[in-house]
């Protein structure tokens, strides 16, 4: 018996939220020179784009990977109700003591979505913080 092909499915989601990339053990001038406008003491905001992929195989009696509105659903109460317009540093509790980066925010994102998600499903987190700008996670 040959083995099921594995399906991508893809999510699209959007949220605001500002952020200050800072390192607290650092000096000012420290700061200012790794994260430069970034560590604007005001901060500063992103229009986040999230693309949400899941692989794995098709249920032969849903023909589904998985329901895009159930993880639609997922998405919508795990992180744009928790991230959208937003302070990441002061309004998320994941965030008090991790420095907001891309990089960070996709793991957190990943961290509370991967629990709600079938075990046998692949999922990775794409995260746009500009057009030119983006991180993927996991890297493999």
């Amino acid at each position: 018996m040959s083995e099921q092909p594995k399906v991508s499915i893809f999510r699209k989601e959007h949220f605001n939220a500002a952020h200050r990339l800072h390192n607290a053990a650092w000096s000012d001038e420290k700061n200012k020179e790794i994260f430069g406008l970034c560590n604007n003491p005001n901060y500063h905001g992103h229009n986040y784009e999230l693309i949400i992929q899941v692989t794995g195989t098709i249920n032969p009696e849903t023909g589904y990977v998985i329901d895009t509105k159930v993880l639609s659903d997922l998405v919508q109460r795990e992180v744009c109700k928790k991230f959208d317009h937003r302070n990441l540093n002061l309004d998320v509790p994941e965030f008090a003591n991790l420095n907001p980066t891309a990089e960070n925010i996709a793991i957190v994102i990943y961290n509370k979505l991967r629990p709600n998600i079938a075990a046998e499903l692949d999922l990775k987190i794409k995260l746009y913080e500009t057009e030119r700008n983006f991180v993927e996670f996991p890297a493999n």
